[in-house]
């Protein structure tokens, strides 16, 4: 579990421009308009050996002075809630205003270490002039251009002293499946009906699941440990500050998990945010399984219906065709257990290994059907390929100037093993080396 440092302040003071520094990249849209931050963003961040997680709450906050106090207290109570560590950013060219008082006096009133750092400290006279915000009450003042990068390396060494060390989950062999998806779509429903207990709250609000759930469950004289993930909502629809730090969690709950449950509501379709999040389990190479839940209220069902279904998500995600669909109904606790017996399914074809003697047969007449294309002149050869890792699995494999090998190549390639070896539910990672 990485620690987490937050970015708060009142609005255009530069937060996501020192998110973007911190960061190390132009994640967050920076710009001059007033609040132009609309929903909260987050990246890791890497420095003097120490991984850890950036927040940045801009937040889109209205003109009125009183609504913009309001926003700026709730972001600043989650943020001392949720994180290790807090930069509380200033603006040096405007100085001290009654907003940057409300927030100082906030943060002071509680143990989280905090460090004040004056933004758009450009030359020497603005740090000069930066020894204004010691009048806010905190020790620590860092004047810094994040435009620039100047004073940021000492911020930065500052903030990985006061990080706390890095909590590893406890290990075991028993696999987590993560159950992730938008609010509403029936996460903690279909917990407790596989639970057949009160383990999460169920409720029709969505977003009620504020944290990560861990239980165990016992199938098939099996154990699973059932992850219930906050949902993740439209980022127009992002109200509530608490709400971002929920996907960071459902973040953390992929990368911990051995397989990755997306649900969906059969009645909402697919979306932008459901394409995001089975696309970073995909990236952190987890088991993937898609539910469609609610299926029950799907009208004039037939036998085509689900396989019309399949083609429209799969149409969404033209890439990953190779991730199973399973539908169900939580309500009639209609094939609930088959979503485990899939995510089994997928488990087993993680682990799955292919001897490099059966696996050159395969490539020499997947090679000989397609044969390589000539880049400048040259023939592009693949001498030989092997699997060098299983749980998920790697292939590698070597071959004269592997910097030319065509995209649709590999897709070719990945098709083809798919075809000959399923892996499904599984992404697989293929490597080219030079030979």
């Amino acid at each position: 579990m990485l620690p987490v440092v937050s970015i708060v302040g009142r609005p255009n003071v530069g937060k996501s421009t020192i998110f973007n520094r911190l960061i190390g990249s132009r994640k967050a849209i920076v710009d001059d308009q007033y609040g132009v931050t609309r929903d909260r963003h987050y990246g890791e961040s890497y420095w003097n050996g120490r991984d850890f997680n950036v927040i940045d709450t801009g937040g889109y906050l209205p003109g009125a002075t009183d609504v913009v106090k309001k926003g700026i207290r709730e972001q600043v109570h989650i943020a001392i809630r949720e994180s290790d560590l807090i930069l509380f950013v200033v603006d040096t060219e405007a100085g001290i205003t009654s907003l940057d008082s409300s927030v100082a006096q906030l943060l002071r009133e509680q143990e989280m270490p905090v460090l004040l750092v004056a933004n758009k400290a450009d030359n020497e006279e603005r740090e000069f002039n930066a020894t204004e915000f010691y009048a806010l009450g905190f020790e620590e003042l860092y004047p810094v251009s994040a435009i620039s990068g100047r004073g940021t390396g000492e911020l930065l060494d500052r903030m990985v002293e006061l990080l706390p060390e890095e909590q590893e989950e406890p290990k075991t062999t028993i696999p987590k499946l993560a159950v992730v998806g938008r609010p509403n779509v029936g996460k903690s429903s279909y917990v407790n009906a596989m639970l057949e207990d009160e383990r999460c709250i169920v409720t029709d609000i969505p977003g009620t699941t504020r944290d990560s759930i861990h239980s165990k469950l016992l199938y098939n004289e099996k154990e699973y440990i059932l992850v219930d993930t906050a949902g993740l909502r439209k980022k127009a629809k992002v109200q509530e500050n608490v709400e971002f730090y929920s996907t960071v969690r459902t973040d953390r709950a992929l990368k911990e998990c051995d397989v990755a449950i997306l649900m969906l509501d059969a009645m909402r379709g697919f979306e932008a945010q459901d394409k995001r999040i089975i696309r970073n389990a995909a990236d952190y190479n987890k088991g993937l399984v898609i539910v469609l839940n609610k299926w029950d209220l799907v009208p004039e069902k037939d036998t085509n219906i689900h396989k019309e279904f399949e083609e429209y998500v799969y149409s969404r995600i033209p890439r990953m065709k190779y991730v199973p669909i399973v539908s169900i109904s939580t309500t009639h606790r209609k094939r609930i257990h088959k979503v485990i017996d899939v995510a089994d399914l997928v488990m087993k074809e993680r682990k799955k290994t292919i001897k490099t003697s059966h696996f050159n047969d395969f490539l020499k007449q997947i090679l000989k059907e397609k044969p390589l294309p000539v880049r400048k002149e040259v023939p592009l050869k693949i001498k030989y390929g092997t699997q060098v890792q299983a749980n998920p699995p790697v292939f590698k494999f070597f071959m004269n100037h592997p910097e030319h090998l065509p995209a649709n190549y590999r897709r070719y390639i990945e098709n083809k093993i798919r075809e000959e070896y399923q892996f499904t539910g599984v992404p697989i990672t293929m490597r080219f080396v030079q030979k």
